[in-house]
């Protein structure tokens, strides 16, 4: 039968007008026709069961709705509350539900028992369950087996001002819902009868077309195209091999058998089996997607691609395609090493010297180069370029300041001292300022003659390449740097000892640069501290701790003090001048000094502000007119003085953050002084001063705004975290301090990014026993009587060798009150550390120090004041002056009888 005829028997027309089972047309038909059947009875089935459910829905909605609106009708709560409330309701409750089409709808009183029913006789009775919920005003679904099948009931609660007076019980069977459902059974079966037959007769169509497009080819027609497909297959010069999931190959043209060097009978055989080298091998065996892998095979270089293969989503095998690369993997070589050389030296330019630390910055040398370059590096430092120092001349020892390496090794350990050994390359950079390249280790004596048995034990852990570099900048050499790299590697080469150099040469230049901002960083901060209180002045108002961290970037001008006053008192300062470095370190030094200068006038606190603030700006317009020097971009201060007698603290504020003040009962935190001044410096703004009454043994935290604010915190949430680090009463301020460090700073404590300055002060309180006040008429005659009072309040405290030299303090402090002062006139003593004695008047003329002469009849009371006193002076008050005298309570009375001896001999 020649090739016309069969074409004829196939073409369309032809035999029956379906395909036989038997053929493969057939056998799709059949197959097709099976599906649609399957798929319309599914859809017929879902949409039964959703057209129920949509019923069941439906059910239960039309209950809820007819309840809930039968019970709020105007005329059921009236019927409710009627004589016969099921006369009254029985019949319109019936005609209610046969217009609502439901199974039942029954009205109850409030506990449940039946005023009406579409079965009279069951009127009375009380429902059975699940009604209860209802009666304590909540509305009831359900679904239960009642009398008429399964039913969906809604029970709404009936009320009459909140209170529950009736029930509302509505309920629809679900069988009249499904009896719609199936009326439209019919529809949907004919529907999917209508889609079969659309269905197989596409399906037969489709035959047809499909043997029309085949042109009725037979097998002999088919395998005469496979052969031509397979010469072509065979013709391409690239090699084509297909797995299948088994791992057995199924088809290798002739290039791919050529450059795989495959035997003839290779078609089915497992691909282990099969002598490819174990990459090649490995890679058709797993049958991952490769994208231009490089793989060698004998002497070639293969570019291997591989794709996964599938039909209907059922996994077929994979096939790769391989090329031969050998020609361009010399230069495609050179070109990977050139890249990676200069990625190399990338990396070093942007990850060497991220930080202005001497130590980071070797520790980042050796991360750059460890392993891309150099399997071990180590970095050797004098001690003084480590310090900020210059660097030492001459053998001085170096200190291995950073060191990396994939395993552990012999080599010097990270701050170990090094002393290299003139024939040593290390010491031949150093001394030469030169690279030195040792390619074989086995052979470099100089290198060997350091420590025979440290090196001999380098060797056996397979390191046996060294390139040393000096670490050369502007002309200095600071180090060295050792490059090794161990048996697993090729061995450093000239090319190699350019890259290495050009590394070196970067990183030296940043360990310059850390090296002497190191230098100004440590003489910025030791300026600092110099200027910062070195201990604190004895005094017995409040105990006192107090932390000082200095910035990251720098010393900055955050500072603080505590300044013994007149009367007992205390002055708590805490400032910070804006910016860092020597010049603020320098301004807060001159700003802390005016500030005990100011104190020692006893000036109120928003006085001293005052003259502060005029002294900022002398110091800007200073700054302005120097043409090398920097204004003070600001400076805040908060000054707050405390007195024990009083319990009273007095404080202002010059745009500082507000202080803490902690409660000792309860630990309770609150921060006064909100509404601050301006920061010093602005000029013509008042400053306000602000009192507190403070319980004794509370705890005031002064601080600055370094320690509550960084770049990664709010204020807010800074004072938040400080509220809670002090909210713990009890705690001494040694302890508040740390508590505070602990939970409030927001970075590493030991560097912050700004000053924090932090004073904790827990107040004392005078006793009242310590303390004698008198009111004096300004009589010259009360002066004696005075004299007699103090006298026994001395003898009282046992102070007995003061009250000779009290009564002639008191005697001159009183009569020049009482003869150039004004009313009111008092003396108050107080006893602790020393004894001081207070006149105070409502003049504000002060009495002035002054040496009379041979001559003169007066003029020698304030001098003998200030011979018998340790300390004496003037403050001014609201109301007047005080006149105020103190004397150690450990002084004699024979050194006070030379001391008065000498003066009445002057």
């Amino acid at each position: 039968m020649n090739r016309r005829s069969r074409a004829a028997r196939h073409a369309p027309g032809a035999g029956h007008l379906f395909p036989r089972l038997h053929s493969l047309s057939g056998q799709v038909l059949l197959l097709l026709v099976l599906t649609v059947v399957l798929l319309v009875a599914a859809a017929v089935a879902a949409l039964v069961v959703q057209a129920r459910h949509l019923g069941e829905k439906e059910a239960r909605e039309i209950s809820l709705t007819v309840a809930k609106a039968y019970a709020n009708s105007p005329g059921l709560l009236a019927a409710l509350n009627s004589p016969d409330p099921s006369a009254t309701l029985q019949p319109m409750t019936e005609k209610a539900r046969r217009e609502a089409d439901l199974t039942f709808l029954v009205v109850t009183d409030e506990k449940g028992t039946r005023l009406t029913h579409p079965q009279p006789e069951r009127i009375g009775t009380r429902l059975l369950t699940g009604y209860e919920p209802a009666t304590e005003g909540q509305v009831v679904e359900d679904k239960l087996k009642g009398n008429f099948g399964w039913e969906y009931r809604a029970i709404v609660p009936v009320l009459d001002d909140g209170e529950v007076v009736g029930l509302v019980v509505a309920g629809l069977r679900t069988g009249e819902v499904s009896e719609a459902v199936n009326d439209q059974l019919p529809v949907l079966l004919g529907s999917a009868a209508g889609v079969l037959a659309l269905a197989t007769g596409g399906v037969v169509l489709a035959g047809k077309r499909l043997r029309r497009q085949t042109h009725g080819l037979g097998p002999e027609e088919i395998t005469r195209m496979y052969e031509h497909h397979d010469a072509v297959l065979h013709a391409v010069r690239e090699g084509l091999v297909i797995v299948d999931t088994d791992r057995r190959l199924l088809v290798a043209n002739d290039e791919a058998q050529r450059l795989l060097d495959l035997p003839p009978d290779v078609q089915g055989r497992p691909i282990g089996e099969l002598g490819l080298t174990p990459s090649i091998a490995e890679l058709l065996s797993s049958g991952r997607v490769a994208q231009d892998e490089l793989h060698p095979a004998g002497d070639r270089f293969l570019a291997v691609n591989q794709q996964r293969t599938h039909w209907q989503d059922r996994p077929l095998g994979t096939v790769a395609t391989l090329r031969d690369t050998t020609e361009l993997r010399a230069l495609a070589g050179q070109a990977v090493m050139a890249r990676e050389r200069l990625k190399l030296l990338y990396d070093a330019s942007v990850g060497v010297g991220t930080t202005l630390d001497v130590t980071r910055t070797a520790e980042e040398l050796t991360r750059v180069t460890v392993p891309l370059f150099a399997d071990f590096v180590a970095v050797d430092l004098f001690d003084s370029v480590l310090q900020g120092e210059e660097p030492a001349s001459g053998g001085a020892d170096l200190r291995r300041a950073a060191i990396a390496g994939r395993t552990e090794t012999s080599l010097y350990p990270v701050g170990s001292l090094v002393s290299f050994k003139p024939a040593t390359p290390q010491a031949t950079s150093l001394t030469r300022g030169h690279s030195v390249l040792e390619p074989d280790l086995t052979g470099a004596s100089g290198w060997r003659s350091q420590e025979p048995p440290r090196t001999g034990k380098i060797l056996q852990e397979g390191i046996n390449s060294l390139i040393t570099v000096p670490l050369r900048a502007r002309g200095t050499v600071l180090g060295v740097t050792s490059f090794y790299r161990d048996r697993h590697r090729a061995r450093f080469d000239e090319d190699d000892l350019s890259v290495a150099e050009e590394i070196a040469g970067r990183a030296a230049l940043s360990v310059e640069n850390a090296r002497r901002y190191t230098r100004e960083h440590t003489m910025a901060v030791s300026l600092q501290r110099s200027l910062l209180p070195q201990g604190l002045p004895d005094q017995s108002a409040v105990e006192v701790a107090h932390r000082y961290l200095p910035a990251q970037a720098g010393a900055g001008g955050d500072w603080f003090d505590v300044i013994p006053l007149s009367g007992a008192r205390v002055a708590l300062v805490v400032g910070d001048v804006v910016g860092h470095g020597l010049h603020a370190a320098a301004t807060m030094g001159r700003l802390r000094t005016a500030v005990q200068n100011f104190s020692d006038l006893d000036l109120a606190p928003d006085e001293l502000l005052t003259h502060l603030d005029d002294l900022v700006g002398r110091l800007d317009q200073e700054a302005d007119t120097n043409a090398h020097g920097s204004g003070i971009i600001g400076a805040t201060c908060l000054y707050a003085i405390y007195d024990p007698a009083t319990r009273r603290s007095t404080l202002a504020n010059a745009g500082h953050p507000a202080p803490a003040v902690v409660s000792p009962e309860d630990g309770t935190v609150s921060f006064t002084g909100e509404n601050c001044g301006p920061p010093l410096g602005l000029g013509g703004h008042p400053f306000e001063t602000v009192d507190l009454d403070i319980p004794e043994g509370s705890r005031l935290v002064l601080y600055t705004d370094g320690l509550i604010n960084s770049y990664d915190q709010d204020l807010d949430v800074g004072r938040e975290r400080l509220r809670q680090a002090l909210a713990h009463p009890g705690l001494s301020p040694e302890e508040t301090c740390e508590a505070v460090l602990d939970a409030v700073v927001p970075v590493d404590p030991a560097r912050p990014t700004d000053d924090v300055a932090l004073l904790v002060a827990r107040t004392r309180a005078t006793d009242q026993r310590d303390i004698a006040h008198w009111d004096v008429p300004a009589e010259p005659s009360r002066v004696a009587e005075m004299r007699l009072a103090v006298a026994e309040q001395l003898e009282h405290w046992e102070l007995e060798e003061l009250v000779f030299s009290t009564e002639l303090i008191l005697s001159e402090l009183l009569t020049n009150a009482i003869r150039y002062g004004a009313d009111p006139i008092r003396v108050r003593l107080l006893r602790g550390r020393s004894l001081i004695c207070e006149v105070s008047d409502g003049s504000s003329t002060s009495p002035h120090l002054r040496r009379a002469t041979a001559t003169d009849e007066g003029g020698r009371g304030l001098f003998l004041v200030a011979q018998l006193s340790q300390r004496w002076g003037t403050r001014y008050t609201d109301r007047g002056k005080i006149i105020w005298s103190e004397q150690s309570v450990s002084a004699s009375a024979s050194v006070l009888d030379g001391m008065f001896a000498e003066i009445l001999a002057e």
